[in-house]
């Protein structure tokens, strides 16, 4: 009876965080800026970043770290990096976010998820795991990443996890390396059930380096970039694709210099923090909101920004806009302001968010 009542209130707390807050925060944490990859569109490369460069996050400041962002609202943290699997206290750090009530994900090459440290993982309360995908070849991804029979170690790895009921998304950079029409039946051949497409970047004023300005793998033109997307929502109706429809077409927009759809919630909902303990609202941010001890809350930023092409930003604000729209509606009507409330209530871009939400979570519930 008494866990009964407990899971009661838990539901209804979460319930309510939802309806007041717009759904749960989230925050990408770089615990390291070291990388064991090669890749050629990345400047946290192995043979890129100089070994006196690389900085770790200790776990006690890790522990801290999350104990803050729980307490703003952050119910989802993204572990990542880098390669945040070469980090010796990766699962610990997880193990401290899960037991806080946090939701941790893994962002990772897969080099070093081996059998032995996926249980850990698990037994930690890794929640879901992201693995990088460069091409719909194995030889051709291998080498990119410059990690010997890399692709074998991935889907050894799919089936680990698998096995302990972690899901698993392959996260695609769209590069010149990828060939859409030939991408599903490898990534089903590697053992994934779903994948994500990362906007191809080449500079990002942050402290983030997952770019490369002098690659001509990402080096596209608008022209280029366009057809580019035009194949990823083509391949949408052949595998499952996490990336909005509605996102990928703002993208567009934002190529053809149009109004977009969406605003981003980075800074509000969305944000960074990197391995010297600063958050930013973005990886696009020029500057960082403050360091993670003095964060919280009054830093916060909401202006509709749309200035870059950053997926795990762009697509989540596109999900989140009708839960954040139910809020803004809610915390109207409180003070008063009907004609206020019902503004956002009946908000056209609800039902578009609201498609792209379930969308996503029938993918999900696909590869959990």
């Amino acid at each position: 009876m008494a866990k009964a009542a407990s899971t009661r209130r838990s539901v209804w707390k979460i319930a309510r965080e939802a309806l007041w807050e717009g759904g749960p925060g989230v925050c990408h944490f770089s615990i390291t800026n070291a990388c064991n990859a090669r890749c050629a569109f990345c400047s946290f490369a192995y043979d890129r970043l100089p070994a006196a460069a690389r900085q770790w996050v200790t776990l006690a400041d890790a522990r801290e770290a999350c104990d803050i962002l729980r307490r703003n609202g952050i119910r989802i943290v993204h572990f990542n990096g880098g390669e945040p699997t070469v980090h010796r206290d990766l699962t610990a750090m997880v193990a401290h976010a899960a037991q806080i009530g946090m939701m941790p994900g893994l962002d990772t090459n897969g080099a070093l998820l081996t059998p032995r440290r996926i249980d850990a993982l698990a037994d930690a309360g890794l929640a879901k795991v992201c693995i990088s995908i460069d091409a719909a070849s194995s030889v051709v991804h291998d080498s990119n990443r410059g990690i010997p029979e890399l692709s074998e170690r991935i889907r050894r790895a799919n089936a680990e996890l698998k096995r302990r009921r972690i899901p698993t998304t392959a996260s695609v950079t769209m590069s010149r390396l990828v060939d859409y029409a030939a991408l599903p039946e490898h990534l089903q051949a590697l053992g994934f059930g779903a994948v994500t497409f990362s906007y191809p970047l080449r500079t990002l004023p942050s402290s983030y380096r997952a770019c490369a300005e002098d690659s001509a793998l990402v080096d596209f033109t608008p022209e280029e970039l366009h057809t580019a997307f035009e194949a990823v929502k083509a391949l949408s109706t052949r595998f499952p694709v996490q990336n909005p429809v509605a996102s990928i077409e703002d993208m567009q927009r934002h190529l053809r210099g149009e109004p977009e759809v969406f605003g981003c919630l980075a800074g509000w909902k969305y944000f960074y923090l990197d391995w010297n303990l600063q958050i930013w609202r973005c990886h696009h941010w020029d500057r960082p909101l403050c360091h993670i001890r003095d964060f919280d809350g009054t830093q916060r930023v909401r202006d509709g920004c749309t200035a870059c092409m950053i997926d795990c930003y762009r697509d989540d604000s596109v999900m989140q806009h009708v839960g954040v729209a139910l809020s803004d509606g809610l915390r109207a009507a409180a003070h008063g302001d009907i004609r206020q409330a019902w503004s956002h209530w009946a908000d056209r871009r609800n039902v578009v968010s609201l498609r792209a939400a379930v969308r996503t979570v029938r993918v999900w519930t696909r590869v959990s």
